[in-house]
């Protein structure tokens, strides 16, 4: 089991995490991307039959990593909030005590599509929310993946995934990281989301997660 995959961009030391994160060792910086928090409550208010629980778990995932490693601050690339109907009393409830369990963490909020149609987390979850890009060394942070003149872009979005393929008509879909040139792409943290296949393209590093361990493919 490999829980973690250290990489070299823009002669940056990353680990790629097989929880579907990217860890920044040299600044203590754990980078998330598309949590759509409360995705699950604007389904069911719409009178769809989806699963309870998905905050919670994804709270308790996150809660993990930051256990696992030395975090000063978490970034979110976007996608915090799903929609308007996310922000829920049941919801908000469970993210202001999953913050008050991490007063000294410093959070950032990197605005998306989805987050500029639900409106921005209520201030006292003491969140800083910004537009993007976010320029952090060699990288510009961001929700959607548009290239960036001067640094190398580093985004969610399109929630990555690569098929691997078997013997006969035998696949798997599984999460993916795509480590581009001049792009690179998160897999999306949030377990109740689609994926957008992706081809291991010259030029393109893949790196699939799956069964507690990521690795490179392609």
């Amino acid at each position: 089991m490999t829980p973690h995959l250290p990489i070299e961009l823009e002669q940056t030391e990353l680990w790629l995490l097989a929880d579907k994160a990217i860890y920044w060792p040299d600044q203590k910086t754990l980078l998330i991307a598309d949590i759509h928090f409360g995705k699950a409550a604007a389904y069911r208010r719409l009178g769809q039959p989806v699963p309870h629980g998905t905050t919670q778990a994804n709270l308790q995932r996150l809660d993990a990593l930051l256990a696992r490693y030395c975090c000063a601050h978490l970034i979110f690339l976007g996608d915090f909030l799903h929609a308007p109907e996310s922000q829920t009393p049941a919801v908000l409830a469970q993210l202001h005590e999953w913050r008050a369990s991490h007063p000294s963490l410093a959070v950032t909020l990197i605005r998306g599509n989805h987050d500029r149609r639900a409106g921005d987390p209520p201030a006292s979850l003491e969140m800083n929310v910004v537009a993007e890009p976010l320029l952090v060394g060699p990288f510009a942070l961001q929700h959607e993946p548009d290239p960036h003149p001067t640094h190398h872009v580093v985004a969610g979005h399109l929630h990555p995934a690569y098929r691997l393929r078997g013997r006969g008509r035998q696949s798997l879909r599984l999460p993916c990281f795509c480590i581009g040139q001049r792009l690179s792409l998160l897999p999306a943290f949030g377990s109740f989301t689609g994926m957008m296949e992706v081809d291991a393209d010259p030029g393109r590093r893949l790196f699939v997660v799956g069964d507690g361990s990521v690795w490179r493919v392609g």
